[in-house]
C-alpha cells in the first residue's frame, strides 16, 4: 500500500473513533491504539510533506450533537499538542517558568459571568461550535453562580464526575449491561442532559483550569499582556503577565481551580512523577498532565500550529505494558443479548497489581486484534487502571467467533450498529436474559425478595424451577431440591420462604419497575400508578400521545410503555402474577397532596425513617419531589447535621434555601395541616 492510501486508510479509522468517542460517547478502540495510528499518520504526512483533508492532525473533536442549543465559541478552543517524555518536556520548558497541572477526563465547558451572574455555560463541541448548556451547569455541585467580579469573565475548565460518584450511579443501576462504562462517559451524558434535574443527581463537579477574558467595566483598571486594546466590553484585568496570578484570581472568584505546580527545567521532572505517584489514589479522572507558560506574553508570541497553541503541551503518561500469552476468550450473554469478549491471559504485574483479564468491547476490536489462543499479546492499563490489550504479536487470527450462546445454546450472530459490529444471542428465552430480569424484579426497589442473588437465580433457572414471575411464589414446590443445593440448606430456605411471602403484599409501581420495561425507573412508574390511580387496566391500554401528557414522562417512555402492553405473553404474564400478589392501593385525594409543587433534597443520616427511600417515599405520597441537588427550586435541604459544611449546605446557604433537621422538616411540612 502507498503512503498515500495508508494515509487515507488512518483518517477513516481515527475519524470514525472520534465520532464515537466525541459525539456518541462510545468507545471502538483503545487510547493506546488511537495514539498509536495518530502518531503513524503524524509520521506520514511530515515525511510526505501532505495533509489530507478531514486529517485529524489539523481538525479538532467532532461535531456536536443536536439536541441542544448550539453556538459559536468567541475564541476556538484547540488541542493540545503531546509528550510521554519527561525529558522533552523539560527541554520544551527551557528556561522558562511553568504551571504543571491535571488533565482532567471529563467534558470541557467554557463559563460566561456578566455582571457577577453565571451568564452562559457552552461544551466545547467540535472547539469551534459547541452545545449551550446553561441550565445544567448551575446545577454543578461547585460552580458558583454568583462571583465578586462584576464584570465579563470568561473561563474554561472540566466538567468532571469522580470515580466515588460513578460508582454509587452505577451502583443504582441493577442492569449490569445499561451500566456506564467509565467516569467520562457518564458525566459527558449528565452535561448534556435535556433536563437539568437529571443533572442535578449526577453530582458533576467543574474545574477550572483557563482564564480566557476578564474586562472590567466598573472602573479602570491596566491592560493585560494579553489584551493592550480598550473594547466597549471594558478594561482587561492586569494579571502582571502570570498564569499563575489567573489561577489565584480565579480562586479568589469562588471556583476550584484544577490542582497545579510551579515548575522549571531543574524541578519539572520530580513534579511529574509526584503527580504520577498519586494518580493511582487521585479521586477524579485524569489522563495526564498539562503544561503552560507562567509568562502570559511569550507563550502568546509563539502563535499557534493549525490545531496546536505553542504555549501549552500535553504530558501523557507512559503507559507500562507487559507481554504475556493470551489463553482463551471468555464469552459472557447479558440481559440484552449481547455477548461480552473478555480475554483470559497469563497473570502479568502491572501498576503494582496482577492481572490476567481484559475486556474487548466487542466484535470489531476483536478481528481488529487477530487474536488466537497462544499468542504473544501485550497488555496496559488505561489511565493506569482498566487493563487492555496494546497490540497482539502474534496475530494468527485463528480464534473463532462462537455462532451459539455459551449460556443457551441458541443461535448467536454478529450485528452491525452504527460502525461497530457485537455479538448477541438470538433466543428470546435465553435464560442469561432471564437472569437479569429476575435479578431486577426482587431487586430492593421492586419486590424485594432477600436470598436472590444472581448466582442464586442462575442455578434456579438452569434446573428449570422459574419461567415467569409468578414462579417466585411456588419455589416450595422444590423445596427439597433446594436445601440441597450447595450454600444453601434448611435456615436458608427457610429466610428464602419468608421474605417471599413479605413480598406478596406489595404496591403496582414497584411491581410495574420490576417488570424492566426499557426507561421505566420506579419515579416513572410512580408518576404513571398516580396518574391512573393504580388503574391498571387503564395503563395498559392508553396510547402513546396519553401517557406523554403526564407530567415526567414525554414520548420515549411513553412509547417504550405502550409498546410492552401490545404483547399478550406480557399480559399474560402480570395477570398470573397480579393472582399472587396483594397490591396496597392509597387513595390520591386532593386534600392529602399538601407537598403538591414542593422540592426537596434529603442528606445525611436518618433518625426517624428507615433509610432515605422511606422518608421520600413519604414525601411523594403527600404530592412532593425529591431531588438530589440543591438548586434554587429547592424548598429546604433536610439534614440532621444542619451546621455542616458540607457541600449541599454551602449550596443552599448560597441559594438561601433553610435547611432543616428531620423533626423541624416533619414539624413543619410532613405533619403539618397547611405547609409553609
Amino acid at each position: 500500500m502507498d503512503k498515500t492510501a495508508r494515509m487515507k486508510e488512518l483518517i477513516a479509522k481515527l475519524t470514525a473513533a472520534s465520532r464515537a468517542y466525541y459525539a456518541e460517547d462510545r468507545e471502538i478502540m483503545s487510547n493506546y491504539e488511537y495514539d498509536r495510528l495518530y502518531d503513524e499518520l503524524e509520521a506520514l504526512e511530515k515525511e510526505t510533506g501532505t495533509v489530507l483533508a478531514g486529517s485529524p492532525t489539523v481538525t479538532v473533536g467532532y461535531e456536536a450533537v443536536d439536541e441542544l442549543p448550539k453556538e459559536r465559541h468567541e475564541q476556538p478552543m484547540l488541542s493540545l499538542g503531546k509528550t510521554k517524555s519527561r525529558e522533552e518536556l523539560k527541554d520544551w520548558l527551557g528556561n522558562q517558568k511553568g504551571l504543571l497541572s491535571w488533565k482532567l477526563d471529563g467534558l470541557t465547558v467554557v463559563l460566561t459571568y456578566r455582571d457577577g451572574t453565571l451568564f452562559k455555560a457552552v461544551t466545547r463541541g467540535n472547539g469551534e461550535i459547541g452545545e449551550v448548556i446553561t441550565p445544567n451547569a448551575k446545577v454543578f455541585v461547585n460552580i458558583p453562580l454568583v462571583i465578586p467580579f462584576k464584570g465579563e469573565l470568561i473561563l474554561r475548565g472540566e466538567a468532571v464526575i469522580s470515580y466515588k460518584d460513578f460508582e454509587k450511579i452505577n451502583e443504582k443501576i441493577e442492569d449490569v449491561d445499561a451500566r456506564y462504562k467509565n467516569p467520562r462517559n457518564l458525566c459527558s451524558g449528565s452535561v448534556r442532559q435535556l433536563s437539568s434535574e437529571i443533572t442535578a443527581q449526577r453530582n458533576v463537579r467543574f474545574y477550572a483550569f483557563a482564564l480566557v477574558s476578564a474586562k472590567e467595566t466598573s472602573s479602570p483598571l491596566s491592560v493585560a499582556a494579553e489584551d493592550s486594546s480598550d473594547t466597549e466590553t471594558g478594561i482587561s484585568v492586569d494579571f502582571h503577565n502570570s498564569r499563575k496570578k489567573q489561577f489565584e484570581f480565579l480562586a479568589g472568584q469562588g471556583f476550584d481551580v484544577v490542582e497545579y505546580r510551579e515548575v522549571d527545567a531543574g524541578n519539572v521532572e520530580a513534579a511529574v512523577a509526584d503527580f504520577e505517584d498519586r494518580i493511582k489514589t487521585f479521586p477524579i479522572p485524569s489522563d495526564g498532565l498539562v503544561l503552560i507558560y507562567d509568562d502570559i506574553a511569550y507563550g502568546l508570541s509563539l502563535g499557534t500550529t493549525a490545531k496546536f497553541p505553542r504555549d501549552s503541551i500535553a504530558f501523557k503518561w507512559e503507559d507500562e505494558t507487559a507481554e504475556t500469552t493470551f489463553r482463551e476468550m471468555e464469552w459472557s450473554a447479558s440481559r440484552t443479548g449481547l455477548i461480552n469478549p473478555v480475554a483470559i491471559f497469563d497473570p502479568v504485574q502491572l501498576e503494582g497489581t496482577t492481572v490476567s483479564r481484559a475486556s474487548v468491547h466487542n466484535i470489531s476490536i476483536v478481528k481488529s486484534l487477530k487474536l488466537g489462543v497462544g499468542d504473544k499479546i501485550t497488555v496496559y492499563k488505561a489511565n493506569m487502571i482498566i487493563p487492555q490489550i496494546a497490540e497482539n504479536l502474534t496475530r494468527s487470527g485463528t480464534l473463532p467467533i462462537p455462532d451459539t450462546c455459551p449460556v443457551c445454546g441458541g443461535r448467536a450472530e454478529i450485528r452491525q450498529v452504527n460502525d461497530v459490529q457485537s455479538l448477541y444471542c438470538t433466543n428470546p428465552d435465553c435464560d442469561a436474559k432471564k437472569v437479569k430480569s429476575f435479578a431486577l424484579f426482587v431487586s430492593r426497589d421492586a419486590l424485594n425478595i432477600d436470598g436472590l442473588s444472581e448466582a442464586t437465580l442462575e442455578k434456579f433457572l438452569g434446573r428449570g424451577f422459574l419461567h415467569r414471575f409468578a414462579d417466585l411464589f411456588h419455589l416450595d414446590r422444590y423445596r427439597d431440591e433446594i436445601v440441597a443445593m450447595e450454600g444453601f440448606g434448611e435456615k436458608s430456605w427457610q429466610n428464602l420462604s419468608e421474605s417471599i411471602e413479605r413480598a406478596r403484599v406489595t404496591t403496582l409501581p414497584r411491581v410495574i419497575y420490576g417488570l424492566g420495561i426499557q426507561n421505566i425507573g420506579l419515579a416513572n412508574a410512580k408518576m404513571i400508578c398516580r396518574e391512573y390511580n393504580d388503574d391498571l387496566e387503564r395503563m395498559m391500554n392508553a396510547d402513546v400521545e396519553e401517557l406523554s401528557l403526564i407530567d415526567g414522562v414525554g414520548g420515549v417512555i411513553a412509547g417504550t410503555f405502550h409498546d410492552y402492553w401490545q404483547s399478550a405473553r406480557n399480559r399474560e404474564d402480570m395477570k398470573l402474577l397480579l393472582s399472587e400478589l396483594t397490591i396496597e392501593h392509597t387513595e390520591m385525594d386532593e386534600a392529602s397532596q399538601t407537598l403538591k409543587g414542593l422540592v426537596f433534597v434529603v442528606t445525611g443520616s436518618l433518625n426517624h425513617f428507615d433509610g432515605r427511600s422511606a422518608l421520600k417515599e413519604a414525601i411523594e405520597q403527600k404530592g412532593g419531589k425529591v431531588t438530589g441537588s440543591v438548586t434554587g427550586k429547592t424548598t429546604c435541604l433536610i439534614n440532621n447535621d444542619s451546621t455542616s459544611n458540607s457541600a449541599k449546605n454551602r449550596k443552599a446557604k448560597e441559594l438561601n434555601v433553610p435547611v432543616l433537621t428531620e423533626e423541624e422538616f416533619m414539624e413543619r411540612y410532613l405533619n403539618a395541616e397547611n405547609p409553609a
